[in-house]
């Protein structure tokens, strides 16, 4: 028997059938019993422009039935009235609490002991607070969404009432809104401050009865804004202004931020390096980025400094990605001689095996960090057997699925985003080096261009890949979209995929860049992560906001390859 939560979906979901409006299904979040916090995203919602006001409607944020009931009440008559479809672009969030909503929202909260209804703006635990994700989640995506005006939506007597946050205009006037006083609800956090490092989104509380009011209240809503024209959240003139600049903007953006340091030599250090060097390429700055990184190596390339410690695995190898182009930037022999004997580390296991660092139940980790060292050692040394380790693990895996998505690993079926990213990532930098006319060329680029298809089709409304891909409601995850977009964008620039990719890289582009600040600062990349063993595992990895090596050397390597495929280079 349907919860109550279940419920409202199916109500919601039959008036979506009766009325067609085109609505994206996509989840805000995942509540601690697993439940996804369900959206639907109109289609100007993440538009460059729009002609209509953009509004995003929350609802339920109690748990309470009545509330649910007119959340219900309220899109229900935005969907049967083209005159107010015309002039808002409305998404929604029906219920911002579903397990609360589930077990009748006894205590008013969530079935986990918090309440999100309250505690905003939230300061950490994203997204795995253990009583409060709810609140964590609706922050970011309401943020990120950015409309123009947020609505909260509850049950009361009578026909309508309004209040607003933030500061009084001609609409909230129109209206007769009263001020609401802040009280560490979302709306009025929203309305105040930088709200996920962004900017303001002006909000109304409509109260109205679920049995009737809601038309009125809609149509008095859309005269308001009428009057005022549409005009752009902050929030929204934030994210405008993130995406507008060229990647080259944003790699500008990142270098100062990271790939001056090494320590220790992974590649979560090294990737920033090299994307360094790449930028220098692009800026005529080569030289002086150069001796830069030369002398942040000296300690180890002059013998003062072990390369690696005892325990080093191929996280490690890989912080070596830019041995080749010091080489190529300088001549300086040493360059070449250590990236090549790491190379050699990955010898000695017969083909069909995985190479000797790299874990014996096939992480895709590994599908990076093996082909990163062994496709620039066949470019160093010309020796082809370097290629056919690589080739040979990645067709032996046996990990990527029929719907074309790989599991993280053999032991943990589950389909982590930035674990699809590493794959996209080891078939790009594999096919980067591979002959045309290697034996093995053709299979790989089926494999890696099924694998593109898949994550295409699992892209948000808002252009983000997710923390779990086949999860809608799991955190929208930064470091696997830069590893995909990386990808897909060296595809189309060195000839491997065709100009169909195009849409698909430039959707990734646009995601990425919003979630890069104007500081560098990245927004929502995965923590370190091994291989878990439960969907909730993925769900807890804690999401890094600001600095954070990895979500910005990955970005930094996006941004540049983006710059090159824009330049026809």
């Amino acid at each position: 028997m349907p919860n109550e939560y279940e419920r409202l979906l199916n109500e919601v979901e039959a008036m979506r059938s009766q009325t067609r409006v085109p609505w994206a299904d996509d989840g805000a979040g995942v509540t601690r019993r697993d439940a996804r916090i369900a959206a639907l995203v109109h289609p100007d919602a993440y538009a460059d422009s729009a002609d209509r006001h953009r509004i995003l409607l929350v609802g339920c944020l109690s748990g309470d039935s009545e509330d649910a009931a007119a959340s219900l009440a309220v899109l229900d008559a935005y969907a049967r009235s083209r005159r107010l479809r015309n002039r808002i672009a409305l998404s929604a969030i029906p219920c911002g609490n579903p397990d609360g909503l589930a077990s009748s929202g006894a205590d008013g909260g969530s079935a986990a002991g918090g309440d999100p209804s309250g505690g905003y703006p939230p300061e950490d635990g994203f997204f795995n607070h253990e009583t409060d994700p709810e609140s964590r989640y609706l922050w970011r995506y309401v943020g990120f969404m950015a409309p123009d005006l947020f609505l909260e939506v509850r049950a009361g007597d009578g026909g309508g009432e309004w209040r607003y946050s933030g500061t009084p205009n001609s609409a909230t006037a129109a209206l007769g809104a009263s001020e609401m006083v802040a009280d560490g609800g979302l709306l009025p956090a929203l309305a105040s401050g930088v709200p996920n490092g962004l900017g303001r989104v002006p909000g109304l509380r409509l109260t109205v009865s679920p049995s009737g009011g809601a038309v009125e209240q809609l149509t008095r809503l859309a005269r308001a804004l009428d009057a005022r024209g549409v005009e752009k959240s902050p929030a929204r003139s934030a994210l405008d202004d993130r995406r507008m600049r060229s990647p080259l903007d944003v790699a500008s953006a990142l270098v100062p931020r990271y790939g001056d340091t090494l320590d220790p030599v992974i590649y979560t250090k090294g990737v920033a390096v090299s994307g360094r060097l790449r930028y220098g390429a692009l800026t005529g700055e080569t030289a002086a980025l150069a001796e830069g990184v030369a002398a942040l190596v000296a300690p180890y390339l002059n013998g003062g400094e072990a390369w690696f410690g005892e325990s080093a695995g191929g996280a490690n190898h890989a912080g070596l990605v830019w041995c080749d182009e010091m080489f190529a930037a300088t001549d300086d022999a040493r360059y070449r001689d250590v990236l090549v004997s790491t190379a050699d580390l990955y010898r000695g296991n017969p083909l069909g095996e995985p190479p000797p660092p790299c874990d014996p139940d096939y992480r895709t980790e590994d599908f990076f960090f093996c082909g990163a060292l062994t496709g620039r050692a066949f470019a160093l040394t010309g020796d082809a057997r370097y290629l056919d380790i690589q080739t040979s693990f990645l067709l032996n895996a046996d990990i990527q699925q029929d719907d074309g998505l790989f599991w993280h690993c053999r032991s943990s079926p589950f389909h982590w985003g930035r674990g699809n990213g590493f794959a996209a990532l080891g078939y790009a930098e594999t096919l980067t080096h591979l002959p045309e006319n290697h034996p093995d060329r053709s299979a790989l680029i089926e494999s890696h261009a099924r694998h593109l298809a898949a994550l295409r089709r699992l892209q948000r409304p808002s252009g983000m890949l997710s923390q779990l891909l086949d999860f809608a409601g799991s955190y929208q995850e930064l470091t696997a979209v830069c590893m995909v977009g990386y990808a897909v964008a060296r595809g189309l620039r060195l000839g491997w995929l065709d100009e169909s990719h195009r849409d698909f890289a430039e959707s990734l582009w646009r995601a990425a860049s919003e979630r890069v600040g104007v500081d560098g600062a990245a927004v929502d990349g995965c923590t370190g992560t091994g291989a878990g063993d439960s969907r909730r595992f993925y769900l807890d990895r804690a999401a890094e906001f600001g600095q954070d090596d990895r979500t910005g050397n990955l970005a930094l390597w996006f941004a540049v390859e983006m710059e090159r495929l824009r330049r026809g280079e």
